[in-house]
C-alpha cells in the first residue's frame, strides 16, 4: 500500500521532531539518523504498512534503533 507522498512527508517531519525532543538531540541530528535507520527504509518501501503505525510508535521503534547504534 502506498501512501500520500505529501502525508508521508509531514509524519516524517513529526517522527523526527519527537525524536529529536525525547533522545535530546538537535534537529539536523535526528534528521540524519532518520533517513539512515531502517524504519525510514520500511516507510518510505510501503514494507509492512509502516507508514500506518502511529507516530509514537514509530518513535520508539527509532529510539531502539539509535540505542543500538550508540553501542
Amino acid at each position: 500500500m502506498n501512501a500520500n507522498p505529501v502525508l508521508l512527508q509531514k509524519k516524517y517531519a513529526r517522527i523526527i521532531e519527537a525524536f529529536s525532543k525525547r533522545e535530546g538531540i538537535t534537529l539536523s541530528e535526528a534528521l540524519g539518523f532518520f533517513y539512515h535507520s531502517e524504519t525510514y527504509d520500511l516507510m518510505s518501501k510501503g514494507i509492512s504498512d509502516m507508514h500506518c503505525m502511529s507516530d509514537a510508535y514509530l518513535v520508539e521503534d527509532l529510539e531502539e534503533e539509535y540505542a543500538k547504534k550508540q553501542l
